[in-house]
């Protein structure tokens, strides 16, 4: 089993958040695949589905981002999914890419991520799959927090749909062709 997690905060006023993109994309990966991500395991709402010949389950963490860990870490010992390097995908907005790429790794830090820190220091390793989005400002700003949980203005929809299609193309390369492969096709 796999687990394919998208981090976010729970509630409609985050709904459009450039901090739920990872929710977003677990909600379009859903939708592709005709599964609802409603049960509730964990602290988290799940969906099964196979794909690629893999069992998945999509996980979007009920916690609030900073405490998303928590839920990670129960799912992956229920399921005996250590070590999780192979088997976790987390999904997350990235303050240091321009708006709008994708970056597939294999392991790394938190890079100020308080979702990806909270992860790390639950599972006690940093050797975990990240698919990072891009929320990079074009401007400086001074308040990096409100920034995240601001709302993506109406004008950035389109394109946000596109970087969903993409994120979730992906992930399937991700269980299809293995990580290293998927980097190759997506990180350029």
């Amino acid at each position: 089993m796999r687990l394919i997690v998208g981090l976010g905060n729970p509630g409609a006023a985050y709904d459009w958040s450039r901090h739920n993109l990872g929710f977003m994309v677990i909600d379009k990966l859903a939708r592709d695949v005709g599964i609802p991500v409603n049960k509730r395991e964990c602290r988290a709402l799940v969906g099964r589905v196979e794909i690629a010949g893999w069992a998945v389950k999509l996980v979007k963490p009920q916690t609030f981002m900073n405490l998303s860990g928590e839920s990670v870490c129960c799912l992956i010992a229920r399921h005996n999914l250590e070590p999780p390097a192979d088997r976790l995908v987390i999904v997350s907005d990235d303050l240091a890419l321009p708006f709008g790429k994708i970056r597939i790794r294999e392991r790394g830090s938190a890079g100020g991520h308080n979702g990806l820190k909270s992860i790390i220091g639950c599972l006690g390793t940093n050797e975990f799959v990240r698919l990072r989005i891009g929320i990079q400002p074009d401007h400086p700003i001074s308040d990096s927090a409100r920034f995240v949980l601001d709302v993506l203005p109406s004008s950035k929809r389109v394109e946000v749909e596109k970087v969903l299609e993409r994120s979730v193309a992906a992930l399937g390369a991700i269980l299809r062709d293995g990580v290293r492969k998927a980097m190759t096709e997506y990180n350029s």
